[in-house]
């Protein structure tokens, strides 16, 4: 990428965003998170709310718009950022694909796989890029996870547990379901990805429990999900406004060893496989004493260090070499779609 003098990266150069959505995610996170990215450039805003595209065009000079229709007409804008109410996702990201642009949408990339699937053939038949925001697939508690999986210390995976617990009564959009409302469509997107991710396997079976606990409206605010791996591995998580004492945010536990990781600070609990003694079960006779047959002593190996994967990736940067440089995005849309289906398996039964 071509940068001049003062940081700002050159004409043709940039990528040039209009983000349509300028709530919480639009412009209290995405708008966050680009404003000083010299290689990013903020040209239009869109909201049915006026005053809120008036505020970003005077914080970026960029054009305001309260018509999505004429939004997409700007030929300015390289990239259409969706960042509305989750129902709006896939009908806005079709309607963006056939008017020629490229599309970055939020999370939930639609309300079921069927929508899902009708995105990704629009793109494909548009030959348009799309995009699913699955920012936490870079975080680097997850980076993190995935190299001490793959370093083999865990040996075989056994259980992924994730969580995210809060109490709050929560009331706006996120609160009602004709929105596609719900603390599911909310963080489950990122528990999926990154939990599915981790797994390293399709779903054999999808286990799901919604329920509300302290949110008004009809949406729910507690979701707790069982996924069983074909290779035999399961993944646990739970995500809930409900919960007023919080658990470990990530526990990973395979054959040798655990880890687990909070606030920032792993630790890790493992054996070596090397060092064991052979062993044989004993069928015929009864454990001595208060013991289960075996006084084994164990040789734990015993690590606790603050999260510093040692790749580091940035969500915008690869954003940027993917509408720009024509590079592979680290989140497929067939990974995304595989999300959405997940979700789709986890709420039947439920109510919700």
């Amino acid at each position: 990428m071509a940068v001049e003098k003062g940081g700002q990266a050159k004409g043709n150069d940039v990528l040039r965003i209009g983000i349509c959505g300028l709530g919480r995610a639009g412009w209290g996170m995405i708008r966050q998170e680009v404003k000083d990215l010299p290689q990013i450039r903020i040209v239009a805003g869109c909201d049915v709310i006026k005053e809120r595209a008036e505020r970003l065009a005077a914080a970026h000079g960029a054009a305001a718009y309260t018509d999505f229709k004429e939004f997409l007409k700007d030929p300015n804008i390289e990239l259409v950022v969706i960042a509305t109410r989750s129902i709006d996702h896939g009908p806005m990201t079709i309607e963006a694909l056939k008017a020629g642009k490229n599309v970055l949408v939020e999370k939930p990339m639609a309300m079921n796989a069927k929508q899902a699937d009708r995105m990704i053939a629009t793109a494909r038949k548009c030959r348009r890029l799309l995009l699913v925001r699955q920012n936490r697939r870079f975080d680097p508690s997850f980076q993190q996870a995935r190299e001490i999986i793959a370093s083999g210390k865990l040996g075989p995976l056994v259980l992924i547990r994730l969580r995210q617990h809060g109490y709050q009564r929560r009331n706006d959009w996120q609160t009602l379901k004709r929105y596609g409302g719900g603390l599911f469509f909310n963080w489950g997107p990122h528990m999926v990805d990154c939990g599915m991710r981790l797994l390293g396997s399709p779903a054999a079976s999808v286990w799901g429990d919604l329920q509300r606990v302290a949110a008004v409206g009809d949406a729910e605010d507690h979701v707790k999900v069982v996924v069983k791996g074909r290779n035999g591995a399961v993944l646990d998580f739970e995500v809930s406004g409900g919960v007023a004492i919080r658990q470990p945010e990530w526990q990973i536990a395979g054959r040798y060893g655990a880890l687990q990781i909070d606030n920032n600070q792993c630790q890790l609990r493992y054996l070596d496989p090397k060092a064991w003694q052979k062993i044989k079960a004993i069928s015929d006779t009864p454990a001595d004493g208060a013991s289960f047959g075996n006084p084994e002593p164990l040789k734990w190996i015993e690590e606790q260090f603050p999260v510093a994967p040692k790749l580091k990736l940035s969500f915008w940067e690869e954003i940027y070499k993917a509408a720009k440089c024509g590079a592979k995005f680290p989140v497929t849309l067939e990974e995304a779609r595989d999300n959405v289906r997940v979700m789709d398996l986890a709420r039947k039964g439920t109510g919700f």
